[in-house]
């Protein structure tokens, strides 16, 4: 398996950046590519400046609101005056504690609130500094592709080498390509990246994968980073299992969880890091250089999330359920090939036959221009993606029957 081109995933800063740097760049900003989705997103912003009403289902941006337990605690919290001083970079003791004791309700998982726990400013901040505490030049990565772009660069702004594994052939071949990696590159691997339910694909694994990645690591010596941020948003009786469920896991990993998805919290900036206490300890060291802590009265207010909006979190699950089902029987009626997920806030879709040959950034380009429906292109998370587009379950009910009524239109496939 080759290294992956660096132009196969989104850069996610909000700026393009341009292929000739200022001198003043440093020299890892030479590895990183322009950011994929600036066409997509310059031609949007072009479209409502001229009053087009675009739908736009290309980011998965919560638009639901925050729960009003969270939001009234956030309020009073902010007033008092011991909340308005820095904070612990680690997090306030009796948010990990909560935390925990989450982790014990849902997943069985015992977590150690002080060696094993620290608060994130959202989950891409706790991976890359992970990074940056974990990883240097020399280093080997190994993502699962397609991927979400942080996956990918934040070992590479650590200055570490990343090699795409693809998953598109289920989980035994990723797993078995995972091992190849580690018996044929050297150096071997130090960090493997997981993701599940994953982001964009919404493929969803059970806990005996888990397993089987915790026998690889011990046997190779590799640490893991399971990205968790859609663990909380699962449909059909399907409970995503925890990383740590997995005997040994914390041997040899962290996982990552958000409060952004399952609580509609995304701009709130709050996750979390957990498991090996050598990882956590570490990413508690380059955090306590970088930043003062998450706003105390933020902290609070996730307490009272984890600790009384329970309901509210599976409430926003079966909407995103009911969506998913509108998008995809509307699909499935326009002639589309869609295969439901079981979780994420994304249905992934194959482009139809007559319009996949144009690839799949220049039909999410023609979605824009002839549809007025954004969708994220899935080339846009690596070369595996081609062929696909991520649609976001971000509008109401309504909003999505309306944009596949505009995609047939614009794109008939039964003729």
């Amino acid at each position: 398996m080759s290294q992956p081109d660096q132009n196969d995933f989104e850069y996610s800063s909000e700026a393009l950046l341009s292929v000739d740097l200022p001198s003043v760049a440093a020299a890892r900003m030479h590895r990183l590519p322009p950011y994929l989705f600036g066409r997509i997103n310059a031609l949007k912003t072009a479209l409502r400046r001229k009053g087009v009403d675009v739908i736009d289902l290309g980011m998965g941006n919560p638009s639901d609101p925050t729960p009003q337990p969270i939001v009234d605690k956030l309020r009073e919290a902010a007033g008092k005056k011991q909340n308005q001083r820095y904070s612990v970079s680690q997090g306030i003791y009796n948010l990990r504690r909560e935390l925990a004791y989450f982790y014990d309700q849902q997943w069985g998982v015992g977590l150690d609130p002080k060696t094993e726990i620290i608060a994130t400013i959202g989950s891409k901040e706790g991976i890359s500094h992970l990074c940056l505490a974990t990883l240097g030049p020399g280093d080997v990565a190994l993502t699962p592709t397609p991927s979400f772009p942080i996956h990918v660069y934040a070992p590479v702004i650590a200055g570490a080498n990343v090699i795409g594994v693809s998953m598109m052939d289920g989980e035994e071949a990723l797993l078995r390509r995972i091992s190849d990696m580690c018996r044929t590159v050297s150096p071997q691997p130090k960090i493997v990246f997981l993701n599940f339910p994953h982001n964009p694909t919404a493929h969803t694994v059970e806990i005996g994968f888990f397993e089987e990645v915790v026998k690889l690591a011990k046997r190779f010596n590799f640490y893991v980073i399971h990205d968790f941020a859609y663990g909380l948003t699962t449909f059909d009786g399907y409970q995503a299992p925890s990383f740590l469920q997995a005997p040994g896991a914390k041997d040899v990993g962290v996982e990552s969880l958000t409060m952004s998805k399952g609580y509609n919290m995304a701009g709130w900036r709050i996750g979390f890091v957990v498991g090996n206490p050598d990882m956590v300890n570490l990413l508690a060291c380059i955090k306590g250089y970088y930043d003062y802590g998450i706003f105390q009265a933020v902290q609070i207010a996730t307490v009272i999330a984890l600790r009384h909006c329970e309901e509210d979190m599976r409430a926003q699950a079966q909407i995103y359920a009911q969506r998913r089902d509108t998008l995809c029987e509307s699909l499935e009626r326009a002639g589309w090939e869609v295969e439901r997920p079981r979780a994420t806030m994304f249905a992934w879709v194959k482009i139809p036959e007559p319009y996949r040959e144009m690839g799949s950034i220049e039909f999410a380009m023609q979605c824009l221009q002839k549809a007025e429906v954004a969708v994220a292109p899935g080339r846009g998370f690596g070369e595996d993606g081609e062929g696909y587009l991520r649609f976001g379950l971000v509008e109401n009910e309504e909003r999505l029957r309306q944009a596949v009524r505009q995609l047939r239109r614009a794109f008939p496939v039964d003729g």
